[in-house]
């Protein structure tokens, strides 16, 4: 009997966690629909409920129903940009071990812009099915390149090793695209106003050809949670517990590079979506990345939808870019991070 009484509190105790994070988790779901029906009706011009169910019929015949027309698709887009960069920043977080990891940060949103600039310039291609395999090829090629400068040295790839290597690359790649841009007139304003990144070109045919990119990306990220719990032990203690952790690493990789390659190549390098986001959730999602990589997601979506949603109400008529609030919002936590973390330790 005094052997079973320990048992049962502790047994409680494991459970109300995640009882109180699939509560949390909802929440968020809650949030995000809240936000997905305020990006549709909020705008340089508000519309109502019968506009709204109008439009939802295929109606746009009326100014407000064709405005809930064009915004339904920029919202689907907000959704599935942010729950992309929200859930590849946590896995680059987890990969890494790295908690300035972000994809932004890291490069490998430029590599993947200077793949699209160079090969709208160089080759002609216009298509957005080919601009996606020119991001992801770029965003890996990035990828693999920070990683090989950060492990340059003494001792392996460190978080500050990796931060410097990656803020060192994308300033490289930035001009590089800057240096193709410029003498070329007749793409350098559309190619300036798509680095701000942004979800405003939203449509339902280019949600349709990222859509298959993103779903296996998800999937990839969402099944290495298993591995990236195990690499947070360190690779040492995870290979003793049966981890292949190149396998596990590489595999995580492959998912957030699809998500980065995928979003960016619609809305642009939008930055510190996938800084800020992980850091956020991991305040009530806890460091398991069972738990954490869906929270990212929910909390990626919502910010980049809430980011369009204000983006609209602060200059309206017109709009600023998401790209330009996500910025505002991500330097000063990467900031508090750097402080927090103490950058010796890092």
């Amino acid at each position: 009997m005094t052997l079973k009484e320990p048992v049962a509190p502790d047994t409680t105790a494991r459970r109300r966690p995640g009882r109180l994070r699939a509560l949390w988790l909802l929440v968020a779901v809650v949030v995000l629909a809240a936000l997905m029906l305020a990006s549709i009706t909020v705008g340089a011009r508000d519309v109502g409920w019968n506009d709204i169910l109008a439009a939802l019929g295929g109606s746009a015949e009326g100014f407000d129903e064709a405005a809930v027309a064009k915004r339904i698709p920029r919202t689907l887009l907000a959704v599935a940009a942010g729950a992309a960069l929200g859930l590849s920043g946590a896995v680059m977080q987890g990969v890494t071990r790295n908690p300035l990891a972000d994809p932004g940060i890291l490069g490998i949103n430029m590599g993947a812009s200077l793949a699209i600039v160079a090969g709208m310039a160089f080759f002609g291609l216009a298509a957005a099915s080919s601009y996606i395999w020119l991001a992801i090829a770029g965003a890996a090629v990035t990828a693999v390149f920070v990683y090989t400068v950060g492990s340059i040295g003494r001792g392996p790839a460190t978080p500050l090793k990796l931060a410097l290597a990656g803020a060192a690359t994308s300033a490289a790649l930035a001009s590089f695209v800057s240096a193709i841009v410029l003498p070329r007139n007749d793409m350098a304003q559309g190619v300036r106003s798509w680095q701000i990144g942004g979800v405003g070109g939203g449509s339902y045919e280019s949600i349709t050809q990222i859509l298959p990119f993103l779903l296996a990306g998800f999937a990839i990220c969402l099944l290495s949670a298993r591995g990236l719990n195990s690499l947070a032990l360190g690779d040492d203690l995870a290979a003793g517990l049966g981890e292949r952790v190149a396998l596990a690493r590489g595999a995580a990789s492959l998912g957030a590079v699809i998500l980065c390659g995928a979003s960016t190549a619609v809305t642009g390098p939008i930055a510190f979506v996938g800084l800020v986001v992980p850091h956020a959730c991991r305040l009530l999602a806890g460091v398991d990345h069972r738990w954490l990589l869906p929270f990212s997601a929910v909390a990626g979506a919502a910010l980049v939808t809430a980011a369009d949603v204000l983006g609209r109400i602060i200059a309206r008529p017109a709009e600023i870019d998401v790209g330009i609030l996500t910025a505002l919002i991500g330097a000063p936590v990467f900031i508090y991070i750097v402080r927090r973390q103490k950058v010796r330790a890092l």
